[in-house]
């Protein structure tokens, strides 16, 4: 009986503040039509701008509300507005399937939905105060509305993907081209100096041969030194872009290699079974060594764990630590690397670090 009456008052409580919403949606509709007549004057465009996207966040409150009400929960799939000028941003938002989707809602949100509503809030005290009344349906009725109006059709799922898509390939684009020039700086300041070095220790000790040998086999010592050194330099390069233990022993075998070296003690359980295409192995491998490197260089851990497991076409990667947490995404920080490098195979990057820590970074990667 307790429970019974919580419910229908629960109901009651939820009709009144959709209604409410319904009321101040009426608003916000007039504020777009305002902002749309006024687009070819300066102070439309950012009314328009700023109306859409309260749209947007009131869209998703009632996408989340309908999703608790029917247990189905229902996913946006909006453009992204990023961090373009403000003329860029309206015109993302004006190309936008999902925003004439959402507009189209609110039109019957505040015509018909009010209506409902308005019949809903009735229901629901009439069922409080007569209890043999049936519980309101009317509730559930628009719920299953709100789904059907808001839920994205293929069309608005479409133009996210290839805005994805885009921004990836950018991204990639982007990666590559750091990685080139840190290559070419690499070379440069690396093995190029001390191969010139050589040269000249060479060409000096060839001139001082006869006249002073002594000088000239200290130099050829030198010339060897520095060869050595130059051989060394180009090992490291050639692990930077491939390590040949990835080649040889696959991602488990070369993530064990890779925390050899590491001066925090790392623990790595792997459930991995076979290989892996080629390049989903690289970038897995890259995103785990700069993920071990953010959490000893930043997050002062003693103690790190390295999980790599598949589950249906999907190789997932969690790398936690013991640290002091409080890791976040920056715009050029190591972790947002990984998640570029990730977004190229269509990979995700998790992270739930607060303050105090653990913290966890969880990569996943397509890998059917």
């Amino acid at each position: 009986m307790l429970a019974e009456f919580r419910a229908r008052l629960a109901r009651s409580y939820w009709s009144l503040v959709l209604l409410i919403a319904a009321a101040l949606g009426t608003a916000l509709l007039a504020l777009l039509i305002t902002s749309a007549a006024l687009i070819t004057v300066w102070v439309g465009l950012p009314m328009f701008i700023c109306s859409a996207v309260a749209l947007r966040a009131f869209a998703g409150w009632h996408r989340w509300w309908a999703g608790n009400q029917l247990g189905r929960p229902i996913a946006p799939a909006y453009l992204t507005l990023g961090q373009d000028r403000f003329l860029a941003r309206g015109l993302v938002l004006a190309r936008d399937p999902s925003t004439w989707r959402d507009l189209s809602w609110l039109l019957f949100n505040s015509t018909l939905g009010i209506a409902v509503l308005a019949g809903a809030v009735t229901e629901s005290v009439l069922g409080l105060v007569f209890w043999w009344l049936p519980r309101s349906a009317l509730l559930t009725v628009y719920a299953q509305l709100v789904r059907l109006l808001l839920t994205p059709g293929e069309h608005a799922r479409l133009a996210q993907r290839v805005q994805h898509l885009t921004t990836s390939r950018t991204d990639t684009l982007d990666a590559q081209e750091a990685e080139l020039r840190r290559l070419e700086r690499d070379l440069h300041d690396g093995p190029q100096a001390r191969l010139v070095s050589v040269g000249m220790s060479l060409g000096l000790a060839e001139e001082m041969l006869d006249g002073d040998p002594g000088q000239a086999r200290r130099l050829l010592a030198e010339a060897r030194q520095n060869n050595a050194q130059v051989l060394a330099d180009l090992r490291d390069l050639v692990r930077g872009i491939h390590p040949p233990v990835l080649s040889d022993r696959g991602l488990a075998g070369a993530v064990e290699a890779l925390v050899l070296t590491s001066p925090v003690p790392v623990q790595v359980h792997s459930t991995l079974s076979g290989r892996l295409p080629a390049p989903v192995e690289s970038a897995a491998y890259f995103a785990v060594a700069e993920a071990l490197a953010n959490a000893i260089k930043h997050g002062q851990a003693e103690r790190i764990g390295v999980s790599l497991t598949t589950g249906v076409g999907v190789l997932r990667a969690v790398i936690h630590d013991d640290g002091v947490g409080g890791a976040h995404l920056t715009p050029d920080g190591g972790l947002r690397g990984i998640q570029r490098r990730l977004a190229a195979f269509d990979g995700t990057l998790t992270l739930s670090s607060p303050r105090g820590g653990p913290t966890v970074v969880t990569l996943e990667l397509p890998c059917a």
